[in-house]
């Protein structure tokens, strides 16, 4: 089965040796995605709250560019620079997923790309 790049300017470009996602099979693997804003490659302003609805907002873009949506997603993965924001990423995720909600690992990280406080990967199963 081969692997197959997808990539959609509705999510940030790839900006070093990686793929926006990979396509194999039924399964698409979406990178890791921070708070930038597709058009302009800058990150959010407006705080944490901004930076969680762009996160998602890319992964969402990912996924219909896979051929899904958020609904399709069975495993997340959220980086924090501060797990006292989780409570936030919770109501952020009861927004773009519903139940049954994919499986998750929440880790906190010293720091992330640009500054960002979130970043957040999935993987989906379409079909």
């Amino acid at each position: 089965m081969p692997n197959t790049p997808v990539s959609t300017p509705s999510a940030p470009a790839a900006i070093g040796t990686y793929s926006q996602a990979i396509k194999a099979g039924s399964t698409c693997y979406l990178s890791g995605q921070i708070a930038l804003e597709p058009a302009t490659g800058q990150l959010v302003a407006g705080g944490f709250e901004a930076e969680v609805a762009q996160v998602f907002e890319n992964l969402k873009a990912l996924a219909a560019a896979c051929g899904g949506s958020l609904g399709d997603a069975v495993k997340v993965t959220v980086f924090l620079t501060d797990l006292g924001n989780f409570a936030k990423v919770n109501e952020a995720m009861a927004r773009y997923f519903m139940q049954p909600y994919p499986a998750r690992a929440a880790v906190g990280v010293a720091s992330l790309p640009r500054g960002a406080q979130i970043e957040a990967d999935a993987v989906l199963v379409i079909g």
